[in-house]
């Protein structure tokens, strides 16, 4: 249809006019049209070697030290530049800031626009082939490996530059190497909360991996040793490090990558020219925001099976930009640059490898894995009975009750208002009587505006200096703080029994911009680089950077401060603990949820893959919201977000006060029978899901898994995230689209049979996409070939439950065999496992019978096996054969 113009007011026209040229105008004038001529080259391939000017080093790493500085082909500009780099291989001169052409040159670099993308893709302003950069010296041995100094003769560009580093290469495991980068003179800020020491130097025979080095300008590549693929290559990119800007560019493997967390993402990253920013933010879940979290590792899929992992540790903000080379460049604010890389060889082995380095994850108390129920606006401790009262009339399980902020007497966190919460002890010692748990928000800023005398917490707080400048805000890196905050706990604990904290607001999150009195003029507040994130400044939402913690300032220290916080509330029996901020290592002492999602369908989808994401990061015990925390929910949207929740390993529902109740019991019948139906089933396996938590805890396995680590060879799995498994037993599938009463569902080779009746089953050589009926009443499960599943009569509470008789799922396989395993113990105490007061139960079953073998059991715990179903053979009979010590007991079970 042509346009009328002529209806159009004569002052829109211009302008849009004047809009039309002077866009026209800027775009020429950034635009060369001499230099639009860029050629595709090959990567540099390493050549030719340096013989005696740089020491092969081959009786500890068996080291090649190579020479890279040539590409295929190469363009001499006049400048005397080789800017002939395929245009996915640029990597940008100026990540620090925008640069003009002539800015760009007197960088040294390569400036050649491209058209239409003044705005993204690639960079105009790019590093040449062999930008100036550090020389790296010769390797000399040390009682931990290897260690070289760099030294570059010409300053970069950046604001104090350090000419002179320490590059320290340890093969710490076979399939785990570590490099650090320091400076040698000075001693800057690294990380405090390593979860292991640096191993022990290990038999070069044994590496997975070769690391081969070009001196100058210096960059190193590693390669898998069993086929000589290159997983690293930093030659592509120069190294920047200055005091407050340091940069590492790599080439990578493949471009199936998953990690660098807290983001709005799906299970694996989009490497078309984006970047993430790690650096932790009070900001409710969308795209291209830097979230609550940082975690700075990624895991690599390399296509065939295979998978090696990296980590860069560091708590000072970063961007790592992606690109479809496939490479990546980190650039951060500051501290030394200290990385790992994890070998694999397949993508289970990468997470153990990294959970070695951060920590297993702590072991839940088994009250936990039950429903969670809480709401912003449970205005009274007789509106928090009056709930628990409706969900126990509809017949829903309810383990733990929760109250947010309403308790707290104006706000301040360990008081609870005396009018309207005036009898929560009381109320407390009711749920516990009715075998249930409770749990309150605590949120770390400390009011300082009572009067001396009349609030305890900020007085002895104030006497104790636990507070990191003038605002209240605890520095948990002191000593002190950790003594002050358990005593604040404890007094609490003494006047209401509660059973558990959730830490919220611990980015840490503010109000104002920094302080009330705003923060001081420094580079730490205005550094010569801020990567992009919400708000644009560091201190947006936060604490000034210049705040002086114990260890450090908060400019390095602030990704750090919601694990110190549950490092400081992790005592006592079995905590449960559950922080919003995150950082490696937090799974060693809290949980996590993924904050204040939306109640829509899109944010119902986004959930799984950040529950998948967080098991790699070593946080098992993860969910969100159910039914979504802002924005009023839907019948339809509740019931298929309770269905996808019941297979959370951390299960609670949770909104607003601003938004309409969506407790289970609100809903009609047809709704609330789905969701009493799929948290029944729930409670039916927490024996099961225990049972993977002890896994995680003690061998670094995963809970929630994505189907790539049970599946690496199969293509289809890369990038599920709509899918997901408990363990490698279940395959759960749920309906995630609006209206839908089926879903095509992928279903890996092997034969899978449905937990809801074990003789419909689904057998697959290659793995196939399957059309499954999914009513409102329904979530698909499958579970695998060759597996037990232990499960339980459910009770409406877990301590109800775990008196209930055992049952046994048994899915044989195609050679008629089974395996599964029970972790049990008292649910609750500290340190079980390491007191071995425990039983652990492996169950095998044949054709023939079922055996059970028992290898730890030094209390006596009953098992009452009430019914084993069996999948894969007509007729079987079965026994329960238990060996303990010398004794074999045995436990006949019916034929089926």
């Amino acid at each position: 249809m042509a346009l009328n113009w002529c209806g159009v007011p004569h002052h829109i026209l211009l302008t849009f006019l004047i809009l039309t040229l002077s866009s026209w105008l800027f775009i020429s004038l950034l635009y060369d049209h001499k230099q639009t001529t860029v050629r595709v080259t090959s990567e540099p391939q390493l050549r030719t070697k340096y013989g005696a000017d740089v020491p092969v080093v081959r009786d500890y790493f068996q080291f090649r030290v190579e020479n890279t500085s040539d590409y295929a082909r190469t363009d001499q500009l006049p400048t005397g530049k080789s800017c002939s780099v395929a245009v996915e291989r640029r990597f940008d001169c100026g990540r620090d800031r925008s640069l003009t052409r002539a800015a760009c040159e007197k960088r040294g670099c390569c400036y050649v626009p491209l058209p239409w993308t003044a705005f993204g893709g690639p960079p105009w302003c790019f590093y040449p082939v062999s930008y100036p950069g550090y020389r790296m010296g010769a390797l000399i041995s040390t009682p931990r490996g290897q260690e070289a100094n760099l030294t570059r003769s010409t300053p970069s560009y950046l604001p104090r530059d350090i000419s002179t580093l320490t590059l320290e290469v340890m093969a710490e495991e076979a399939g785990r190497l570590h490099l650090t980068l320091k400076d040698p003179f000075h001693a800057r800020y690294e990380v405090p909360f390593a979860a292991v020491p640096p191993s022990a130097p290990t038999d070069t025979q044994a590496l997975l991996y070769d690391v081969e080095f070009q001196p100058d300008p210096f960059g190193f590549v590693v390669r898998r040793r069993s086929n000589g693929r290159v997983l690293m290559n930093t030659t592509v990119a120069p190294l920047l490090f200055a005091d407050q800007y340091l940069q590492l560019s790599t080439t990578l493997a493949s471009s199936v990558v998953s990690g660098f967390g807290e983001h709005y993402t799906g299970l694996t990253l989009d490497l078309n020219w984006t970047s993430v920013t790690l650096w932790n933010r009070d900001m409710a879940p969308h795209s291209d925001a830097n979230l609550y979290g940082s975690h700075p590792f990624c895991l690599v899929q390399e296509g065939d099976g295979q998978a090696h992992g990296i980590f860069l540790l560091s708590s000072n903000a970063m961007e790592v930009a992606l690109q479809p080379g496939p490479a990546l460049t980190w650039v951060t604010t500051g501290g030394i640059l200290d990385l790992y890389i994890f070998l694999g060889p397949d993508p289970q082995s990468v997470v153990r490898q990294y959970h070695r380095v951060i920590g297993y994850p702590m072991m839940p108390p088994y009250w936990s894995l039950g429903f969670h129920l809480c709401r912003w606006g449970y205005a009274s401790t007789n509106a928090t009975r009056a709930v628990v009262q409706k969900m126990h009339e509809a017949n829903f399980p309810l383990d733990v009750q929760w109250n947010d902020l309403d308790y707290a007497d104006k706000r301040r966190v360990f008081t609870f208002d005396p009018q309207r919460f005036g009898d929560l002890p009381e109320m407390v010692k009711e749920f516990h009587q009715q075998g249930m748990k409770y749990v309150l928000i605590l949120d770390p800023g400390i009011s300082s505006t009572s009067p001396p005398g009349t609030y305890k917490p900020f007085d002895e707080g104030e006497r104790r200096g636990v507070w990191p400048g003038p605002t209240a805000f605890p520095d948990f890196t002191k000593p002190d703080t950790v003594s002050w905050w358990e005593e604040c706990i404890r007094d609490f604990y003494a006047k209401v029994p509660l059973d558990g904290l959730w830490i919220d607001m611990n980015e840490p999150a503010n109000f104002v911009q920094g302080s009330v009195h705003g923060c001081p003029d420094n580079d730490l507040e205005n550094p010569p680089y801020v990567p992009d994130m919400i708000g644009g400044h560091l201190n947006s939402g936060t604490l000034c950077m210049s705040s002086q913690q114990t260890l450090s300032s908060h400019y390095n220290l602030h990704n750090l401060y919601g694990l110190t916080e549950a490092m400081a509330t992790y005592r006592a029996s079995r905590p449960f603990v559950l922080s919003r901020s995150s950082f490696p290592g937090l799974g060693r002492f809290s949980g996590h949820w993924t904050g204040d999602v939306r109640s829509d369908w899109e944010q119902l989808r986004y959930t799984i893959p950040a529950v998948l994401l967080f098991s790699l990061y070593g946080v098992p015990l993860v969910g969100a919201d159910i039914c979504g925390f802002e924005g009023d929910t839907s019948e339809e949207l509740c019931v298929r977000w309770t269905q996808l929740g019941a297979f959370y390993p951390f299960m609670r529902n949770h909104n607003d006060r601003a938004n309409a109740p969506q407790e289970p019991y609100v809903f009609g019948q047809q709704a609330q029978a789905a969701m009493r139906s799929v948290m029944t089933l729930r409670y039916s396996l927490l024996p099961f899901l225990y049972t993977l938590f002890h896994q995680a805890h003690s061998s670094a396995s995963t809970v929630a898994r994505p189907l790539f680590l049970e599946f690496p060879s199969d293509p289809n799995c890369q990038t599920i995230d709509k899918q997901f498994l408990w363990g490698s037993s279940l395959l759960i599938s749920p309906v995630l689209e609006e209206g839908a009463v089926e879903l095509a569902a992928y279903l890996p080779p092997g034969t899978w049979y449905s937990l809801y009746n074990v003789n419909l089953l689904f057998l697959f050589i290659k793995g196939q996409y399957l059309l499954l009926s999914a009513p409102l009443d329904t979530i698909n499960v499958h579970v695998r070939e060759g597996h037990i599943i232990p499960q339980q009569v459910p009770g409406l509470t877990t301590a109800a439950s775990r008196r209930n008789p055992f049952l046994l799922t048994v899915a044989l396989s195609s050679e008629g065999w089974a395996r599964g395993e029970l972790f049990w113990d008292d649910g609750d105490s500290l340190d079980t496992i390491e007191r071995g007061d425990y039983s652990f139960i492996f169950f095998l079953a044949g054709q023939v019978k079922l055996d059970s073998s028992l290898s730890q059991m030094t209390l006596i715990h009953t098992f009452n096996l009430n019914r084993t179903t069996w999948g894969g053979a007509d007729l079987i009979c079965c026994k329960v054969v238990i060996f303990f010590l010398l004794k074999i007991f045995s436990l006949n079970c019916r034929c089926l």
